[in-house]
């Protein structure tokens, strides 16, 4: 009978040598592996992490979400599932796991928004809600700021606004202080458009309180309805939502094996946004860490490896927070660095790896300092993707997933990681390079329902899987190189000009 693809895979990693049940396996070209400490086992590791491997964990999140109101949200039946089942997976696997709970200020949809144009040619509007937006059911006149279009103090509005449902611009400060200047202002609604091309899908912030109705919009769509202002427009929006405190929980899970001093992280979020099953965002990013720890499992590594699936990232980021605010320093001190993976399996994905020496994206470009290290982990991504003849290019280490909270002031553990971008719109160079679609977001349903098993590209997830498997494996058997010194774009990218990936714009506050 012939063997399962993963007996002979458990059987490869146990091995551990050339010589593999019975089977003489060729050592790895050294351009595969980058060579160093552990360039053997990353090459066994990446041999085992399939594609479907990952999609099996992605099939199951999608079971879970279809089986709990149609999504997997922080504090929902949905969640506790999806922990429920890492957990499975990782205990079944060898790791010594442990649930890390917390309070937060929790945000639900309770029906579908609605904006539709009532007045000239009525019909509905594609649009997106601002998570923690208040419920509201407001038919009225539309205007736009009487100041200047970004709408973010009160001098910004006039008597005109009152009553009104207001045509904001992105840009210039967080989303949830146009709102609050609107509100108080006496508008009625608030419809932001985006100031580049995509849609808009931002957040007003977990601790936006006032009930009040805030919407993002395409910027075409946003300059289409300013133009008829003038002239009168009538807007309807509709929003039925839900905010409270909630418990939710991280999952962590740790090796057995390596030195408990030099601890190597790697996690993603676990968190669907309330919209949808989020199977790109980001169960891509968790099946992966799924497939990774186990193909490791029968590994010895060096250092001590820690995967996290994180809770409660689409309310900004508040498991990770936790964790690192809660964590002493003592046990800060011993993390080497962290991995983050946030969406690997966008449908019209480019290979970002996150820009941690800020050569491509420098600190007040909508990026963060990069600790030192952040530099060495992105070459690293880099180098894999140039030793498989793949491109990659920088995406702005903008401090908005997970790996912010390690990166900030007075943490600075050194970070990175991968993304195959979100709500943006891929480029004719980027076409060019990674193939797909110009003109098209890297993920069309970004934040919403159909951001299902169907939503993900197998390419992708097999490429970037790989690629988590081979920086996990390499820092688990050697950390020294974060200490080489970088300078500039590393080697092996090949961004366009201009190339860099979507923000997420559910964590975006200073817009």
């Amino acid at each position: 009978m012939a063997q399962s693809s993963r007996t002979w895979r458990r059987r490869l990693l146990a091995a551990g040598t050339a010589v593999v049940v019975g089977v003489v396996v060729a050592a790895p070209p050294a351009q595969a592996t980058g060579g160093g400490s552990g360039a053997f086992q990353s090459w066994l590791v990446r041999k085992a992490v399939t594609a479907n491997g990952v999609l099996h964990h992605l099939k199951e999140l999608q079971k879970i979400s279809d089986r709990n109101g149609g999504n997997r949200a922080s504090g929902s039946p949905g969640y506790n599932k999806s922990v429920d089942y890492a957990e499975k997976v990782l205990r079944k696997a060898g790791y010594r796991t442990s649930r890390q709970a917390f309070d937060f200020q929790t945000f639900l949809i309770n029906t579908p928004s609605e904006l539709d144009r009532v007045a000239p040619a009525p019909g509905a509007l594609e649009h997106r809600i601002m998570s923690y937006s208040g419920s509201a059911d407001v038919t009225a006149p539309a205007s736009v700021p009487m100041g200047d279009q970004f709408g973010c103090t009160a001098a910004a509005f006039g008597p005109a606004n009152v009553g009104t449902i207001v045509l904001i611009s992105r840009g210039t400060c967080p989303f949830g202080d146009k709102a609050l200047a609107a509100a108080a202002a006496g508008a009625a609604a608030i419809v932001v458009y985006n100031n580049t091309t995509g849609a808009l899908a931002g957040t007003l912030g977990n601790t936006f309180t006032a009930d009040f109705a805030a919407v993002g919009i395409t910027q075409a769509l946003g300059q289409e309805l300013v133009a008829q202002v003038p002239g009168g427009l009538t807007l309807r929006v509709r929003t039925d939502t839900f905010r409270g405190m909630a418990t939710t929980e991280n999952l962590l899970a740790e090796s057995r094996w390596g030195n408990p001093n030099n601890v190597v992280m790697a996690g993603a979020h676990l968190d669907s946004v309330p919209e949808g099953p989020g199977i790109n965002d980001n169960g891509s990013g968790s099946g992966a860490i799924l497939e990774v720890a186990e193909q490791m499992r029968l590994l010895h590594p060096k250092n001590k490896v820690r995967f996290a699936l994180w809770g409660a990232e689409e309310s900004n980021l508040v498991g990770s927070t936790y964790y690192i605010a809660n964590l002493p320093q003592a046990e800060r001190d011993k993390i080497a660095l962290y991995l983050n993976f946030d969406m690997v399996g966008s449908p019209n994905y480019v290979r970002f790896v996150y820009d941690g020496d800020n050569s491509a994206f420098p600190p007040g470009t909508g990026s963060a300092v990069g600790p030192p290290g952040s530099g060495a982990i992105e070459a690293l991504f880099h180098d894999y993707f140039e030793s498989q003849g793949l491109a990659s290019a920088e995406t702005p280490f903008s401090g908005r997933s997970d790996y912010g909270p390690f990166i900030a002031a007075g943490v600075d553990i050194p970070s990175g990681g991968l993304f195959t971008g979100a709500e943006l719109v891929k480029t004719e160079a980027e076409a060019a390079v990674y193939g797909g679609t110009a003109g098209v977001a890297y993920d069309v349903c970004y934040h919403q329902a159909c951001d299902t098993i169907n939503n993900v590209s197998r390419k992708a997830i097999d490429e970037m899987s790989d690629a988590v498997a081979h920086a996990v494996v390499t820092y688990a058997f050697d950390t020294r190189s974060l200490g080489a010194p970088t300078n500039g774009p590393a080697s092996g990218s090949t961004a366009p000009a201009g190339g860099g990936g979507g923000l997420h714009d559910d964590h975006e506050y200073a817009s």
